[in-house]
């Protein structure tokens, strides 16, 4: 992943380079501009300079991973009221952009973008997470070059592209490959940690309560999850159901045939799946993972959109609780420090994570 995104960069500050040395005009004609390929194809001269950018979409985020939050100028989505922890890039910006301006939503699939609130920023650059007529538009609206970025899978190349793309225009490339050897680095200690583990000892780990589209019940997992992936675990739900989502909804009674021997919750759920064991507490008794104590709470990590520190946290508990002689030597908290302190710049995040009861540790479904 490091070499790819080394050579991607590379590539496109080579060209970079060429354009804004190619003359006063530039190849296109534009004065001080240079040509860029978004992650839609499309090709658009943005300034050789760039001070203030528009973040749009999930581009917000890539801005705080980057080290990019001074030059955000406008952003989309929640403003720094309803902001909670768990929008982990936007709580520890939200004193920071209190003064910048909220220039549109896309909350829940709802696109809508405020063109003259945009102007009124003079950002050089706008990016966004949108389709390509989304982004022709606030081009055309604007007079403002608009950098269309993927939404970015998470951990995958979508968003490695993404970043480097926006690291490129922005002058953070060096940022950007610190970011990838970083990721790189944890999942090759995740992957040396479990590695070598016999099929007959491997755990089975059902990742549920998940928050997509709001908040679920036991009933809500995941499929192919890369936090259960990331240290070798059996996801039971994995290939089982015929459906091509990340996550869904089962009926209870699945839940109860694959009978896994671990189940972390998402922090956001919980609360409904103690409600639901009020009401049936029969069906939980029946639970490998309820009878053995082996029901953990992490942090939900998908609020607007995928938010990797806490994700590449997640790995690392899961790892903890499902091999803890594996991970003896692999202080939770300390690693937690380092991540947090990687992305967001915020070392005790997970603190803040604690007081917001959206932290780690198992779960006493009996207990209110």
């Amino acid at each position: 992943m490091k070499k790819a995104l080394t050579l991607i960069l590379s590539a496109l500050i080579a060209a970079s380079l060429a354009a804004c040395g190619a003359g006063p005009d530039g190849p296109s004609g534009a004065a001080g501009t240079r040509a860029v390929t978004d992650s839609l194809g499309r090709t658009v001269e943005v300034p050789c300079e760039v001070g203030s950018i528009v973040a749009l979409g999930n581009a917000p985020r890539m801005a705080v991973y980057l080290g990019l939050g001074d030059m955000v100028a406008g952003y989309s989505g929640l403003g720094g009221g309803d902001v909670t922890p768990l929008t982990a890039y936007a709580y520890v910006t939200k004193e920071d952009w209190a003064d910048k301006s909220v220039v549109g939503t896309d909350s829940m699939g709802n696109t809508s973008y405020n063109s003259e609130a945009i102007i009124l920023t003079g950002a050089d650059v706008i990016f966004c997470t949108a389709t390509a007529d989304v982004a022709d538009r606030l081009q055309r609206e604007t007079g403002i070059a608009c950098v269309a970025l993927s939404q970015g899978t998470l951990f995958g190349e979508d968003f490695e592209r993404s970043l480097s793309i926006m690291a490129e225009v922005c002058g953070a490339g060096e940022r950007a490959e610190e970011i990838s050897g970083f990721v790189d680095g944890c999942f090759e200690e995740l992957s040396a940690l479990t590695a070598g583990i016999p099929e007959a000892e491997r755990h089975t780990a059902l990742p549920a309560a998940a928050t997509f589209r709001g908040t679920h019940g036991i009933e809500g997992i995941r499929v192919n999850d890369p936090v259960m992936d990331s240290v070798n675990a059996l996801n039971p739900a994995d290939g089982g159901t015929g459906e091509d989502k990340d996550s869904y909804t089962v009926d209870k009674e699945q839940i109860l045939a694959w009978d896994p021997e671990y189940i972390f919750l998402d922090s956001g759920g919980v609360g409904l799946v103690r409600q639901d064991y009020a009401a049936h507490p029969d069906y939980y008794a029946q639970l490998d993972a309820v009878k053995n104590g082996r029901v953990y709470q992490y942090p939900s990590s998908t609020s607007y959109y995928d938010n990797m520190e806490i994700s590449l946290a997640n790995c690392y508990y899961a790892g903890s609780m499902l091999y803890p002689e594996r991970f003896a030597d692999v202080d939770f908290e300390a690693k937690a420090a380092e991540i947090f302190g990687f992305f967001l710049g915020e070392s005790g995040y997970l603190d803040v994570l604690e007081g917001y009861g959206a932290g780690y540790g198992t779960v006493d479904l009996s207990d209110e």
